[in-house]
This record gives C-alpha cells, structure tokens and sequence, in this order.
C-alpha cells in the first residue's frame, strides 16, 4: 500500500471498512464457487453452510422462528371450535335442516345462537353451495341491523353456525301476537331495513328473501336481518334463480326475468304494507292468483292506511325495478322522518364527521 492510499485510510477509516467488507464478499463468493465446482454442491447452500458456522447465534435465531411458526399453527389449531367449547341450552326454533340452539361458549361465558344443520339433510336437498355461500356472505358483513355471524364447525353428521343471540326473536312472531304495527313502529324498522340493505347492496350482496320469519329482534329492540341462505354475491348484478318465498317477490322473478339488488326495494315495500295491515298486500287463497296480482301489481290499500304511507309504498311497489325509490330516498321520505324513532347509520357518520370550514 503507497503513502497515498495509508493517507486515505487513515483520513476515512469508515470507507476502508467498507472496501474491506465488500472485498472479502467477493473473494467468498469466488471461493464458494471454486469449492462448489469441486464437490458438486449447490453454491447458496454452501455459502449458507459456511456462515452459519462462523455465526451460531444466525443458526439458533434460524430454529427459534421456526419454532415460533410451529407454535403459532398448533395455536390456530387450537382455536377451531368444536362442540366441546360450548354448553348447549333451550332450542331457540327450528328450520328446514336443523335446529337452533341457546349456547353458552365456556371459556368466555358468551351467550350465542348455535345453528345446527344435518349434512344428510343438505346433500339431499343439494343445497350445500348454498350454505357455503349463507356462510362467505354472512361472515363478512358488520351492520347494526344484521345478525353476526361468528364462526362455524362441523362434524360428521352435521355443521354448526355461530351466531349472534337476537333475545326478542322473530319480527313475525311479535307481528302475529299484535296483528298488525303502529305508524312508529313500522317506520323504525323500515328505516333499520332499508339501512342495513343499503350496507348489503354497497358490498354488492342481494339477500332476495326478505320477509318477516327472516327478521330477528335484538335485546334493544332493533331489527336485524337473519338467513342469508338465498342471499348472493353480485359481480354481475344480476341473476335469474327463482328463489325466496311467492308473496314477497317482485315480478322480474316470477316471470324468470334476469334481476338485480331492486329486488330487495320490492320486498320492502310489501314489508311496510304487511307491518301495517298485517297481511302481504298479494295474499290470496291460491298460487296463480298471487302469481297474477303481483305481475300485475294489483293490491289495495285498506281505509285506515294513512296518505303517508301510501305514498312511501307505492312508490316501491313498481313493476319497472328502475321505477322504485332508491333506499337513499325511502330513508328521506316525509312519512319516515315524521314517524321513525332511530337515525340510519348513513346519517349518524355524516353528523359525526368534522364540518369543512
């Protein structure tokens, strides 16, 4: 080494540390593929053997995350849920494929709804796509006014939903022991409804069976949308499945046609006409007629029913999807401002959210 360059180690010892390191690399790296050419070895592999050797504390860092990784996969294993994790009280109702359950999660002392569905029952009705897809939809959606949906296991003979615990139970079942709702009341659900469908049609899910038997009433009293067994997700936005129950389906699907999320404005519709009267407004004695009155959109309004409504109703109980008030506007009609008791949710984030000055 001349004068010159010791001067200019000694002047920047940090940048003679640098071309050391980085000659000493090069020459490893030379020499790990002349030893590889050799012995026939892989030359990362031996370069990798080599400095694990010069640094034991890389090797055991090395073992200890995968360790950890292990670890963390009995852990998750650990976590799936199975039967055990719960004690299993009074029957809460019954379904087509099953039963549900009052539960308690042991651990957490969590009260839920376990929904037990029989496989044999499934697979004979082909219906396991549809649980599949009740399962990926309900899962991911997170709404005041819509029921939870946990977790889920299964065993050999059957599948089991967690779900969230609605103590008031079914809106049909408060509809039957009062015949029919006041103003108020109805307005308040129609708004948590057309809410919580606004949320759904934004994730673009369609539910398409919404009625009554499907509506779960929480411990405050709030509506929540249950049963997303005929529920879809809609890439397309539209489908052609005849599904749900007769008298709460718009004419698009009766009559085969393709549909969209309006199905589920039509279905409101028929809902705020049955809160208040206490019977769909396409009920009849038999399939056809029903079939026949709502391709035709033929009901009426009993006295008592107020010009409000009637405005609110007829304006989603239109044949022409394109026709019906968009949810944005059914939550601004006069009828329900004036009598509804809750604030969509829409609204609760646009009051919170700071003003622009």
């Amino acid at each position: 080494m001349d004068r010159n360059m010791k001067e200019n180690h000694a002047a920047c010892p940090g940048r003679a540390a640098k071309v050391d390191r980085v000659f000493h690399t090069l020459m490893f790296l030379f020499l790990s593929n002349f030893f590889c050419c050799i012995l026939g070895l892989d030359a990362w592999e031996f370069a990798i053997k080599v400095l694990l050797a010069q640094n034991p504390e890389a090797e055991s860092t090395s073992k200890q995350k995968t360790e950890e990784t292990k670890k963390k996969s009995e852990e998750t294993k650990k976590r799936q849920w199975s039967l055990d994790d719960f004690e299993i009280g009074r029957p809460l109702g019954k379904g087509k494929f099953g039963n549900v359950y009052l539960a308690r999660e042991k651990q957490s002392k969590f009260i839920l709804a376990l929904k037990v569905l029989f496989k044999t029952q499934l697979e004979e009705a082909g219906v396991e796509h549809q649980l599949r897809r009740e399962v990926e939809i309900q899962s991911h959606l997170r709404h005041p006014n819509i029921l939870r949906l946990y977790g889920y296991f299964h065993d050999v003979t059957r599948v089991y939903l967690i779900l969230e615990h609605a103590p008031r139970g079914e809106v049909y079942r408060e509809l039957q022991r009062l015949s029919k709702f006041d103003e108020q009341r109805t307005a308040t659900y129609i708004t948590e409804l057309a809410d919580a469908l606004s949320y759904c049609h934004s994730k673009r899910v369609i539910h398409r069976d919404i009625k009554p038997e499907n509506l779960l009433l929480g411990s405050n009293g709030e509506l929540k949308i249950a049963d997303f067994g005929w529920s879809v997700h809609a890439p397309s936005s539209r489908r052609t499945t005849l599904c749900g129950t007769l008298d709460y389906l718009p004419p698009e699907m009766i009559e085969g046609r393709t549909h969209d999320e309006k199905v589920d404005i039509w279905s409101l519709g028929v809902l705020c006409f049955e809160f208040l009267v206490g019977k769909p407004p396409f009920e009849t004695e038999t399939y056809q007629e029903t079939y026949r009155a709502i391709s035709r959109v033929e009901f009426k309004f009993p006295p008592f029913v107020t010009e409000g409504a009637r405005d609110l109703i007829s304006r989603l109980l239109k044949h022409n999807p394109f026709h019906r008030l968009p949810l944005k506007d059914v939550l601004l009609h006069p009828w329900i401002t004036a009598n509804s008791t809750k604030i969509p949710t829409s609204r609760k984030s646009d009051a919170a959210a700071p003003s622009k000055t």
